[in-house]
C-alpha cells in the first residue's frame, strides 16, 4: 500500500535534511534554507495526504521497518502504526513545523552558527513526528531523547543572553529525570511481556496487571507529565520558553508538550486501560486544575511577556489533561481539539512576542507601549491570539473550552460528583483571569503612551508577518467552523482512544479488525442559549465570591521603572529564575491589589520557584512517587 510508506519517509526526510544542513549548512544561507524548506513540506504533505485513507476511510496505517512483520504473533521489528490519533497530532505538529521554518529565516537572519540552528530544528521536528507515529514502545523513549536535546541546546541557543545556557540547562536536567522514568517504566514493561510493540504490549497486559506493570504504569506517567510540563513538573520550561528564540518557543508551546498529552492517552486509554477507573479520571482532573490555575496566577504576576506566555502555555495544558480525566466522549474531544486550538492560538501568540522582540529589542513589558501605532498589524493578530486563548467567541479557543466545559458539568450532574462540577467552575474562572491578563498585556504593550525611546520601531517583515496571518486565520476558521473540523478530524481521533482493541488487531495482522472499534458521534451546537445562561451564572457566582472574600486595602502606589520600587519587599512577587530574571508585581500594574491580597499565595509559589535545579528535580520525584502510590492503591 502507497500509503505506508509516507510516515516512515516523512520522519526520516527530516533527520536526512538535519544531516544535510549540518553539511552544507555554511556555505551558503539560500542552500540551508531551501534544504530545510523541502523537508518540512515533505513532512506537511506526506503527513497530510494521510486524512483521506485515515480519517476519511477510517484506515489504520502500518509499517514495519525491513519488513521484520510479526512471526507466530510476535512482534520482532520496529513498527509504524498511525491511527487517526496519532495523524491528529501529526497534522497540527507538520503545520507548525513549516510556519516555524519560514518565520525563522528572517528572524534568525542576525544569528551566528545558523547551520546548527537549523540542524537542530529538523532533529526536534523529526522526533515530534517520529514518536507520534511510532507504535513501538522504546522506539517511542528514543524519540523522547532526541526531543529532549534537541529542545535543551536550542533553549540555551542565544548563549549570549543572560540566562539562556541556565534554561537549556533546568531543561535538561529535568527532562533527564522525565526520561529516565520512562525507560525505567519500558524496561519493567519489557521484563513482564518481552515485547516493546506497543500493540502486543497492550494485548498482554489486558486483565492482567501485575505490581512489576503497575509500577511502570507510575513511571510512564511520571515521564510523560514531565514532557507535558504540567504541575508540578513544569518548573524549567519558563525559562526555556522566555530564552529560546521565538519560532523554537513556538516548537515547544505547539508541538513539545504535545508529545508528553500523547504519550499519556497511549499509556492510559490504549497500553494500560484503565481509564475505567474513577480515581485514575479523578486524579487526571484533580492535576488539570491545579495546573491551569496556579500557572493562570502565576501569569497574572509576569512583567516579561514570553515568560507570562510561558506560563499561559502551562495552564492551557491543564485543560487538555482535565478533559482527558473526565474519560468521556465529549470530554476526550474537547480535550484533543483544544490541544489543537492551543497549537494555533500560543504559536501565534509566540511568533507575536518575537516580532516585537525583532522590532524593540526586548519583551520587558515595562518598557514597551503604544506600539499598536507602530506595529498595526502585530497587535491585531496578537489581539486575535489574545481572544482566542480567552476563550471569547467567536475565536477556536471558545469552542473547545465550552466542549470541556459541558463535559465536565455533565459528567458532574450523572456521577454526582462536586469534583466535576469544581472542575467546570475553576475552568471558567481560569479564562476569566487568561482574559484579565491579557488584558493588561494589550493594554501595557500595544496601547497606551508611546516611548519616545521606541519612535524607531516598525513593523516586522513580510515574511515573519505570513505565518502570523495564517495563524490568525485558523484562530477564525476553527472557531467559526468548528463543525466541519470536528466531523473530519476530531471525531475519529477521538473515537481511535477507545478502540484500544482495533489498534492492536490491525498492528498484529489481523484484517477482521479494520471495521471494529467505537463510533461515538459528538454533535454539539455551542450557540446554546440555555448553556449560555448556565455559564453566565457559573461566572457571575465566582465573581461575587471574589468580591465578598477580597480585603478592601489601601496601598501606596510604586512606579514601575522608577527608585520608588520595593523589589525585594513582602509583595513583590517573582516566579521562576535566578535574580536577573525575576519579575516584580509593582504598583503600576492593575493587579496590585489582587497580588497584594493573596500574598501569601504568592509567597507560596514564590518559594516553589526558587529556580534551584535541584529542588525542581526533587518535586519530579515527590510528584511521581505520589502518583505510583495512587495507581498501586487504585489500579488492580
Amino acid at each position: 500500500m502507497m500509503y505506508a510508506h509516507f510516515p516512515v519517509i516523512a520522519v526520516m526526510g527530516l533527520f536526512l535534511g538535519a544531516f544535510l544542513v549540518e553539511i552544507f549548512g555554511t556555505k551558503n544561507k539560500y542552500i540551508r534554507n531551501t534544504i530545510v524548506m523541502i523537508f518540512v513540506l515533505l513532512a506537511a504533505v506526506l503527513t497530510f495526504a494521510l486524512i483521506k485513507p485515515v480519517m476519511v476511510n477510517g484506515e489504520i496505517i502500518t509499517y514495519w521497518m525491513g519488513s521484520w512483520e510479526p512471526v507466530e504473533g510476535w512482534a520482532i521489528g520496529i513498527g509504524y502504526e498511525v491511527d487517526a490519533l496519532g495523524l491528529f497530532f501529526g497534522l497540527f505538529c507538520a503545520a507548525t513545523f513549516v510556519l516555524s521554518a519560514i518565520y525563522s529565516f528572517r528572524y534568525m537572519d542576525s544569528d551566528d552558527h545558523l547551520g546548527h540552528y537549523y540542524t537542530l530544528f529538523l532533529m526536534l521536528c523529526g522526533g515530534v513526528l517520529g514518536l507520534v507515529f511510532t507504535g513501538d514502545l522504546f522506539n517511542m523513549f528514543i524519540m523522547v531523547e532526541i526531543i529532549t536535546f534537541a529542545s535543551a541546546a536550542l533553549a540555551a541557543f542565544r548563549n549570549y543572553k543572560f540566562g539562556a545556557l541556565e534554561a537549556g540547562f533546568k531543561y535538561l536536567v529535568i527532562g533527564s529525570v522525565g526520561s529516565s522514568m520512562i525507560l525505567f517504566g519500558v524496561a519493567l514493561i519489557y521484563l513482564q511481556t518481552h515485547t516493546l510493540n506497543i500493540a502486543q504490549i497492550g494485548n498482554e497486559m489486558a486483565g492482567n496487571l501485575t505490581p512489576v506493570t503497575i509500577l511502570a504504569l507510575g513511571l510512564l506517567i511520571m515521564g510523560f507529565s514531565v514532557k507535558a510540563f504540567i504541575f508540578p513538573f513544569h518548573t524549567p520550561v519558563v525559562d526555556s520558553y522566555a530564552t529560546a528564540p521565538a519560532p523554537i518557543s513556538m516548537m515547544f508551546s505547539g508541538t513539545v508538550n504535545k508529545i508528553g498529552v500523547l504519550g499519556l492517552i497511549r499509556v492510559l486509554y490504549q497500553m494500560f486501560r484503565v481509564m475505567d477507573k474513577e480515581a485514575m479520571q479523578m486524579t487526571l482532573v484533580v492535576i488539570g486544575m491545579a495546573t491551569m490555575f496556579i500557572a493562570v496566577t502565576c501569569a497574572l504576576a509576569q512583567h516579561r511577556l514570553k515568560r507570562l506566555l510561558a506560563y499561559h502555555s502551562i495552564s492551557q495544558v491543564g485543560y487538555v489533561i482535565m478533559a482527558i480525566g473526565l474519560a468521556t466522549p465529549l470530554g476526550v474531544t474537547g480535550g484533543l481539539f483544544h490541544a489543537m486550538n492551543h497549537t494555533v492560538f500560543k504559536g501565534l501568540l509566540f511568533l507575536c512576542a518575537g516580532a516585537v522582540f525583532y522590532a524593540a529589542g526586548t519583551t520587558n513589558m515595562d518598557k514597551l507601549g503604544g506600539l499598536s501605532k507602530k506595529m498595526p498589524l502585530t497587535c491585531a493578530c496578537f489581539i486575535v491570539g489574545a481572544f482566542a486563548i480567552s476563550g471569547i467567541p467567536p475565536f477556536n479557543g471558545f469552542a473547545s473550552k465550552w466542549m470541556i466545559y459541558l463535559a465536565a458539568y455533565n459528567k458532574g450532574m450523572e456521577t454526582g460528583n462536586f469534583l466535576y462540577i469544581a472542575a467546570t467552575i475553576v475552568a471558567v474562572v481560569t479564562s476569566v483571569m487568561t482574559l484579565a491578563s491579557f488584558i493588561k498585556v494589550t493594554q501595557t504593550v500595544f496601547f497606551g503612551q508611546l516611548k519616545a525611546t521606541n519612535d524607531y520601531i516598525r513593523d516586522v517583515p513580510l515574511s515573519m508577518r505570513i505565518p502570523m496571518w495564517i495563524g490568525s486565520a485558523l484562530c477564525i476558521f476553527l472557531g467559526v467552523g468548528y463543525n466541519f473540523v470536528n466531523k473530519t478530524i476530531l471525531n475519529p481521533a477521538m473515537n481511535a482512544a477507545f478502540s484500544a482493541e482495533r489498534y492492536f488487531d490491525v498492528m498484529m495482522g489481523d484484517p477482521a479488525a479494520a471495521s471494529a472499534g467505537t463510533n461515538y458521534t459528538i454533535n454539539l451546537s455551542v450557540w446554546n442559549p440555555i448553556l449560555w445562561l448556565v455559564l453566565f451564572a457559573i461566572v457571575f457566582a465566582a465573581v461575587a465570591i471574589a468580591i465578598i472574600t477580597t480585603k478592601k486595602t489601601v496601598g501606596k502606589v510604586m512606579l514601575s521603572g522608577s527608585d520608588n520600587q520595593d523589589p525585594d519587599g513582602k509583595y513583590a512577587v517573582f516566579f521562576s529564575g535566578e535574580r536577573s530574571q525575576y519579575s516584580h508585581v509593582v504598583g503600576s500594574d492593575m493587579f496590585w491589589g489582587f497580588r497584594k491580597n493573596f500574598s501569601k499565595y504568592f509567597d507560596v509559589f514564590h518559594k516553589f520557584h526558587n529556580g534551584n535545579v535541584n529542588d525542581y528535580a526533587t518535586y519530579c520525584v515527590v510528584g511521581g512517587i505520589i502518583i505510583t502510590i495512587i495507581v498501586f492503591i487504585f489500579v488492580r
